[in-house]
């Protein structure tokens, strides 16, 4: 499994943190991590909240990544900008019980986390539990087991409610903001990331537009 780690303006001294917990967790596991930034406070492209939805939107939508990890300060802000993406379902994770039990249940592709609010002593170690719960096990089991059946249901009731409200990615992508959009894709790594993972040339191509390219 491929997973996207994003992390946004407010919050990214804390990067090598949260990438070196998420690593040290899903690498031993056979999945690989895709750090699309930020990476230090200093990098010249600064993602915002808002942006962290737009890119979990391309990244997902496109297939480049199976699963987006993000955050910022509560962790809500990103949710929230996540989940106004077609095809993005992102779960607020702050303790691993949060984690596993959207796993078990929601079984989302996308988790926000909070990095600043309540990120202290040990935080690195929550992040890890909250890892372990979500990817050393398999998602979607249910949670208690006797209601798997109605919360697989349920799941797929959710995905053809968000289709039917939703866009298709590429038209979000013609209709949001371009200068917004070329900001948010304009990070150090995207495009060596991006566009050798994407499996979507449509939504490839509007980029590469965006982008110059």
């Amino acid at each position: 499994m491929k997973i996207a780690l994003i992390i946004e303006n407010s919050q990214a001294a804390k990067s090598e943190i949260v990438h070196g917990a998420l690593k040290s967790v899903v690498e031993p596991l056979g999945h690989s991590v895709h750090h699309y930034g930020m990476y230090t406070p200093e990098d010249k492209a600064s993602l915002t909240y808002v942006m962290n939805g737009l890119l979990a939107g391309i990244l997902l939508n496109s297939r480049a990544v199976d699963f987006v990890v993000t955050g910022c300060g509560t962790g809500m802000g990103s949710m929230l900008a996540c989940n106004s993406m077609p095809g993005v379902f992102c779960g607020l994770v702050i303790d691993p019980t949060d984690a596993f039990l959207f796993g078990q249940i929601n079984d989302g592709n996308c988790l926000s986390m909070p990095y600043a609010k309540g990120f202290g002593w040990a935080a690195e170690l929550n992040l890890q539990d909250c890892y372990r719960k979500l990817f050393e096990v398999e998602r979607g089991v249910g949670y208690p087991k006797e209601r798997a059946a109605i919360m697989a249901k349920n799941r797929g009731i959710l995905r053809e409610l968000k289709g039917a409200a939703c866009k298709d990615m590429l038209s979000v992508l013609k209709a949001v903001d371009q200068d917004l959009l070329k900001a948010a894709v304009s990070g150090e790594k995207f495009q060596q990331l991006f566009f050798a993972n994407c499996q979507d040339e449509a939504i490839a191509s509007h980029l590469r537009g965006v982008l110059g390219g």
